[in-house]
């Protein structure tokens, strides 16, 4: 098994494919919290009809998006589809920038359980600084590792410390841990300038190819989006402007703010990890393929 990593909009989907043809005999498991869902292909640039066929993609639309997908899901499902490709004598190819998702499936993470009353109850306050705080004092480890205004992180930390009584730093090594393990990671890196480029350039895209009435369809569904899945970057913004609450320049613009500052986070998430082989994405897929197929092999993931 091999991962390919990095932020939005360098080339991730590109690569995978060119690999996975160059293997002959490899299928694609997408790591994207997004893509999971079902009817949100313009937003999370799913890969065409086309593509899938010619190359088996797993883990994309398998949710309805009135679920809230998880992490546990997730890594369930990912061993189930690890499983049935070493059955078959397939390779898996990793592809995606959810960070935490390519843990749970590289490092086998200890999930833990989940506790509705908790959330709920957590959920009740409004003021986000305030979880934080009380994160600090009953799991400081926890609130060093996260962005004091990401929510749902805290939230979901708060949920575990609280329903469970044990630290939610404490289940498994940690994500500060780096153990050895036989997956090679290839990371594509680009300077941000041209990552903040591309992004602009693929909502433009994206909204010339029906992106708004993608959303519109969504909104108008019963039953309605996720929470989860309503947050997804693009389609917040959109279902504001829908709500009227902004215009659609504004919604697109806020939008691309919002996914460059995400993809400055995956960036740190991923930089991270001493354990990824970084490539640069400017040498082009011919180049980076071969280099890819290169590094499987010396490794002996291509036996």
């Amino acid at each position: 098994m091999l991962a390919i990593v990095g932020v939005t909009a360098v080339g991730k989907s590109a690569l995978a494919l060119a690999v996975a043809r160059g293997l002959g005999d490899a299928e694609i498991i997408s790591v994207d919290s997004m893509q999971v869902y079902r009817e949100m292909d313009i937003g999370t640039d799913k890969p065409t009809e086309a593509v899938r066929a010619e190359v088996p993609h797993h883990l994309i639309d398998v949710a309805d998006p009135s679920e809230d997908y998880s992490l546990t899901r997730f890594q369930t499902a990912a061993r189930r589809v690890r499983s049935d490709l070493a059955q078959r004598d397939r390779k898996a190819v990793l592809v995606g920038g959810t960070g935490l998702y390519h843990r749970a499936v590289i490092d086998d993470l200890e999930i833990p359980g989940r506790y509705p009353e908790a959330a709920a109850d957590l959920e009740e306050e409004p003021d986000t600084a305030v979880l934080h705080n009380r994160l600090t004092q009953l799991d400081p480890v926890a609130a060093a590792r996260m962005e004091p205004t990401n929510r749902r992180r805290i939230v979901r930390a708060l949920e575990v410390t609280v329903g469970s009584g044990r630290p939610f730093s404490s289940y498994g090594p940690g994500l500060g841990a780096y153990p050895p393990r036989d997956i090679l990671q290839i990371g594509l890196r680009l300077p941000r300038d041209e990552i903040d480029r591309r992004i602009e350039q693929r909502y433009h895209r994206q909204m010339e190819a029906g992106f708004l009435a993608e959303v519109e369809a969504l909104a108008a569904r019963r039953p309605p989006l996720s929470r989860t899945a309503s947050q997804a970057l693009g389609y917040k913004e959109l279902l504001a402007h829908i709500n009227g609450d902004m215009s659609l320049d504004e919604a697109v613009g806020l939008a691309t703010t919002r996914t460059r500052r995400f993809a400055r986070r995956q960036e740190r998430w991923f930089r991270r990890d001493p354990r990824i082989v970084w490539l640069d994405a400017r040498a082009g897929t011919e180049w980076l393929t071969d280099q890819v197929l290169v590094r499987s092999d010396k490794q002996g993931l291509l036996v």
